[in-house]
């Protein structure tokens, strides 16, 4: 490959470095998401640069600088997706200097000092612990049976968005209640367990999703396309309901919610952690195993009851 040169960033080029950093990415053994979150912010970072008249090669400290600032004062960025934003390009540009297309990866720099002060931003983002209270108000708030079950799911299997989103409804073993997921980078463990409560939610949002008819095995369906849910269906609705309550949560709220309540309930780490599906670390890990059985039960006991309407 040839060296990037400094010019007006041409499209139809740029388009086709993206590609060839996406099968790259692929190749590396990334997840399907992680992907598309990096294909997602470099795209927008090339309609910035093509508003500037730029292209890749024209990137120093100051664009970035100036990128830094469009997304924080212009389009609001939050100091999570700022950091996801930057992570994205300098993984992009660290593909490029890999290339020999640039001569390095200006981004890793900037992310060090810049993206450093930013934590000490009072907009920084503090995980709110809910009470067993508060989560109950919430559920019992939520009319629509779809919308209900999808919180309440996350809330009392702790799984997470995208695992909810690839769910379909053949995963669910109503016999031994108990979830199959889909195979993630992210997740060892696939079984998750869920209560009476759940099956209640579950069994109500089923009826109404039959009179659907959709065409799809999807477990959550968008009521207009009748397709599978998206991410950002999920995550509004979580939005919506909390702020309607003044609590304002996203969908891995619950997820630390699940895993605290359980903590705090007195459920022995290792079956917090077989739940939550955490990729083992140790070698050692290999050969502690639970009975699925007794994991089962456990879950029964720890898990906190929400008083379901």
């Amino acid at each position: 490959m040839e060296r990037l040169e400094s010019q007006k960033l041409n499209i139809v080029e740029a388009e086709r470095l993206i590609e060839d950093f996406r099968e790259d990415c692929i190749l590396r053994g990334m997840s399907e998401e992680s992907v598309r979150k990096y294909i997602s912010a470099i795209r927008i970072f090339t309609h910035f640069l093509k508003s500037k008249r730029l292209g890749f090669a024209d990137v120093d400290k100051n664009i970035l600088k100036e990128f830094l600032r469009y997304l924080k004062f212009e389009r609001k960025v939050g100091h999570k997706t700022l950091e996801n934003y930057f992570s994205a390009l300098s993984t992009f540009y660290d593909y490029l200097a890999y290339e020999e297309l640039v001569p390095a990866n200006n981004v890793l720099p900037f992310r060090r000092r810049y993206l450093r002060r930013y934590k000490k931003d009072d907009e920084q983002y503090v995980r709110r612990l809910l009470s067993v209270e508060e989560v109950s108000r919430l559920v019992n708030s939520i009319l629509d049976p779809r919308d209900k079950a999808i919180i309440v799911l996350l809330a009392k299997t702790g799984i997470r968005r995208n695992e909810l989103i690839r769910l379909d409804v053949d995963d669910i073993d109503w016999q031994n209640y108990k979830i199959t997921l889909k195979k993630t980078p992210k997740r060892s463990n696939r079984v998750v367990f869920f209560d009476d409560e759940v099956a209640i939610v579950l069994r109500r949002w089923l009826k109404i999703r039959a009179t659907l008819k959709p065409k799809t095995k999807a477990l959550f369906i968008n009521y207009g396309s009748k397709r599978r849910i998206d991410r950002n269906t999920v995550y509004n609705i979580v939005v919506r309901y909390s702020s309607r309550l003044g609590l304002r949560i996203s969908p891995h709220d619950l997820r630390h919610w699940f895993t605290t309540w359980l903590r705090r309930n007195g459920m022995p780490r290792e079956f917090i952690k077989e739940l939550r599906g955490d990729r083992r670390k140790e070698a050692i890990d290999i050969y502690d195993h639970i009975d699925p059985e007794e994991l089962r039960k456990a879950y029964q006991a720890y898990i906190p009851k929400l008083g379901m309407e």
